[in-house]
């Protein structure tokens, strides 16, 4: 028994569904260390290529073909793979992105709570004293305790079921329109803060000037994989959304939007962050630590920095919560598909299950943290259960799914289906498009994943 098909109510709802997918915990928490941790400029300049070249192709891609089987990611790629008589095989790129989707958000989950328990703690007691070791003993303190980082996991994936639960006009898109303009506004006022707090000028160097000693394949490479990873694209959650959307929607506009949305968002939580850091001397490459300590030391030495700090990690809350709605969407569909299960029923049970399997991520981090499963192989010796489940979503399940969208989409089906699901394409133009999804992404893609391993 199918589901009964649901619209976006038009196209502003499913631009700011869209956006509210890309815009994550990758553009607000994980874009600025990445740059900072690569260099600055130069990764900027790979990202910037990597976004025009390789993931908006796979965006459009993906567009197309979820609005041209109208069901979830396993069905509609069957779909369209029967219509082209291609292999029912295909499917499995659909399976793996559901995985891949649910894995993610189980420990995704995990991290918002973080941004909760921060934004919560931050607005009872305030900032600790603003020295590495008091900023990072409140880190350490956090993720010390199971039950408290339990507690906000469950809190985060229960807020993110019931907008699911509540379908795609009420639930989704209404949590778009009001999640997006937050943000925004969020945003904006903590890098029109951080400007006037900090060093500004030192950001726009770090940002843009350029720097030719850093442009390395590694560095490229860094910013490919951050692009697949903030914008979600080889997870099937685009097929998902534009099963959605009906026919007067033109999906070219909503990519567009979409990326550089996304993309702008990203360069302001950059100008939200680095004007702090380097007025304070801090590391830039600072790694994950960069957002929940070395930020926290730099809110705790600036004027009204309690209150900037509260208001960052809401932000960083709303930005997860749009993220992790089209993961729990992205399992939902397939369950209520082939279950013929309600839609309040399936996004309890997806809920429910995404937080036990968060359970692991949980206790990577402190009873499990000197547990390391595979420490027989040298890669993964130092390796927990929560790195592991990184690993395999980041750098196996998410490139074979965006490499087998590309090959399906480029080699497989007919041109016909790009050309009619996108509308108004010249003929050069959908040839380029074409040869880009033949070659040079799944190129790209192939080098990313093998990289870390050369």
């Amino acid at each position: 028994m199918r589901a009964k098909r649901e619209l976006w109510s038009g196209r502003l709802g499913f631009i700011l569904a869209n956006i509210a997918s890309a815009v994550g915990l990758g553009s607000i928490w994980k874009f600025p260390y990445e740059v900072g941790a690569n260099g600055g400029s130069a990764f900027v300049l790979f990202y910037l290529v990597g976004i025009a070249l390789i993931v908006l192709p796979l965006m459009l891609a993906e567009l197309a073909l979820g609005r041209r089987g109208r069901s979830d990611a396993i069905r509609s790629i069957l779909k369209v793979a029967s219509t082209s008589n291609a292999s029912a095989a295909w499917g499995l790129v659909g399976v793996l992105g559901v995985i891949a989707g649910f894995l993610i958000l189980s420990f995704y989950s995990v991290i918002g709570g973080w941004a909760i328990a921060y934004a919560v703690d931050t607005l009872r007691v305030g900032l600790p004293a603003g020295e590495a070791q008091a900023a990072q003993a409140r880190f350490d303190a956090l993720l010390a305790s199971p039950l408290k980082l339990a507690l906000y996991h469950f809190v985060f994936m229960a807020v993110t079921t019931v907008i699911v639960a509540r379908g795609i006009k009420g639930g989704i898109e209404e949590a778009a329109k009001i999640l997006m303009p937050m943000l925004v506004v969020l945003l904006a006022a903590l890098a029109l803060y951080s400007a006037l707090e900090g060093d500004f000028a030192g950001t726009l160097r770090f940002l843009f000037a350029f720097d030719a000693a850093q442009m390395k394949p590694h560095v490229a490479l860094e910013a490919l994989g951050l692009g697949f990873f903030s914008i979600g694209v080889g997870l099937c959650v685009m097929i998902t959304y534009a099963a959605y959307a009906g026919p007067q929607i033109d999906l070219r506009q909503v990519a567009v939007f979409t990326v550089v949305s996304d993309t702008a968002i990203s360069f302001m939580a950059g100008f939200a962050v680095f004007p702090l850091v380097f007025a304070e001397h801090l590391d830039p490459s600072g790694g994950p630590g960069l957002v929940f300590t070395t930020l926290a030391i730099a809110f705790a030495r600036m004027p009204f920095g309690a209150i900037a700090a509260t208001a960052f990690f809401g932000l960083l809350t709303l930005a997860a919560i749009g993220s992790a709605i089209s993961l729990l969407e992205l399992a939902v569909a397939p369950l209520r598909n082939a279950l013929g299960w309600s839609r309040t029923r399936a996004s309890l049970a997806c809920g429910l299950a995404c937080w036990v399997v968060g359970l692991v991520t949980v206790l990577s981090f402190n009873l499990w943290a000197g547990w390391f499963p595979l420490a027989m192989i040298p890669l993964f010796a130092n390796a927990t259960l929560y790195d592991l489940i990184d690993h395999l979503t980041s750098n196996v399940l998410l490139p074979a799914g965006g490499f087998g969208l590309a090959i399906f989409i480029g080699w497989v089906i007919p041109k016909q289906v790009l050309g009619e699901e996108l509308g108004r394409l010249s003929r050069s133009k959908l040839a380029f498009l074409r040869w880009l999804l033949r070659y040079l992404v799944p190129i790209g893609i192939a080098a990313a994943t093998i990289a870390p391993f050369v």
